[in-house]
């Protein structure tokens, strides 16, 4: 539809729920009022009362529905990946391509930018968040050792001119020679990241005095806070940063969630998946770019030492995962999934229903499952 009023809705308009009728017109939000001023032949959308929030935007995931970013087509990154994601009330996303060989990472760059061309019955792919290849090996996670480089901004030019402006997001570890400076460099160009870090305190410091602006997986795959030696947990922590959580219960602790929305408030933590391609399926053996991964429980980890790898969490959960870790309501932490990634990423149109921005919609049941996920004006996906 190009014009089309959602009607009898709660609408969600910035930390509170209010009856509130939608008109979409050309893909976006044209009015948002109690009545608004539609023609009278504008067809409807009732809502019976639900609630309608902004689309969930994901900005670090590796897969999902048995797909893995790092070996995922053009038409897997959307009709794949992005279909599964739109079932989950993600609208938005970020591939996050885990550190690879130069001439593989280059080829994901490739399907990210056509990806983004398209449109159809999925989640938007906004970009591409690459998580690495400058990190530490100290706390390299699920990243090969071997492709691990030091910091270049020739590389990362060389990625960029071929993501041709896909490369929205860049993982990098503080400590690793060269990185510091890289920032300087770059900030400017790509949202940075730091994680997957063991720096000082004055090194992760230095990194965000020169442009880093979040923190990758908070707590995890990093060197933890002590009272003498801060860390990049006590910089992140103290600084103005976004932090990412992985609220699926078992990277963060509720307890660990709390504490890191009490230090950065609610506007600063943005909530992520770290999604494997095993997200959508039953436990087994699955891929992570170039690592074994064995599933039990849900729980993803390496086959080859144990570590964790990523998860199987999706938005939707992760929104009922901070509604029942905080004891607060949805319209507390819908910020964590919808302008808070939205901000960080500098998408002026994405996380907000306001006159202005995108169509990019989530109905809610009452249990807060996902309904109905709405894309640029169109339905991409509705619960039977």
């Amino acid at each position: 539809m190009e014009q089309f009023v959602i009607t009898n809705a709660l609408v969600y308009t910035g930390h509170r729920f209010a009856p509130r009728e939608v008109y979409v017109e050309n893909g976006r939000v044209a009015q948002l009022a109690k009545k608004v001023n539609a023609p009278a032949d504008c067809p409807r959308l009732d809502l019976g009362g639900k609630r309608l929030v902004p689309g969930f935007i994901d900005i670090h995931t590796h897969g999902a529905a048995g797909v893995d970013v790092n070996a995922a087509t053009t038409e897997q990154l959307n009709g794949t990946i992005g279909h599964f994601f739109a079932s989950q009330g993600t609208t938005g996303w970020l591939c996050s391509v885990l550190t690879d060989t130069p001439e593989q990472t280059l080829w994901c760059l490739d399907q990210a930018k056509a990806a983004m061309k398209e449109q159809g019955d999925w989640a938007q792919l906004l970009g591409v968040h690459l998580e690495g290849p400058f990190l530490a090996s100290q706390y390299k996670g699920a990243m090969p050792e071997h492709l691990l480089q030091t910091g270049s901004a020739e590389l990362f030019a060389k990625y960029e001119a071929a993501g041709e402006g896909a490369v929205k997001y860049m993982t990098v570890s503080p400590e690793v020679a060269g990185v510091p400076e890289m920032i300087r460099d770059i900030a400017a160009r790509v949202k940075v990241a730091i994680g997957h870090s063991g720096a000082e305190y004055d090194t992760a410091m230095e990194c965000i005095e020169n442009g880093a602006v979040s923190a990758t997986h908070t707590f995890n795959a990093m060197r933890l806070f002590h009272q003498h030696q801060p860390a990049i947990m006590g910089a992140v922590l103290e600084s103005d940063v976004y932090c990412e959580a992985i609220c699926d219960g078992r990277h963060l602790h509720p307890a660990s969630v709390r504490l890191l929305l009490k230090c950065k408030g609610y506007d600063r933590v943005v909530a992520v998946t770290d999604s494997i391609m095993a997200a959508g399926l039953p436990d087994g053996n699955y891929k992570l770019g170039v690592n074994d991964v064995v599933v039990e429980d849900g729980d993803a980890k390496l086959a080859s030492d144990g570590t964790r790898a990523g998860s199987t969490l999706t938005t939707g959960q992760a929104l009922k995962n901070l509604v029942k870790f905080t004891g607060e309501g949805p319209e507390k932490v819908l910020p964590l999934l919808t302008e808070n990634p939205a901000d960080l990423l500098g998408l002026a149109r994405k996380g907000r229903i306001a006159p202005g921005c995108d169509a990019d919609f989530v109905v809610l049941g009452d249990d807060l499952s996902v309904l109905r996920t709405i894309v640029g004006g169109r339905t991409v996906y509705a619960a039977e």
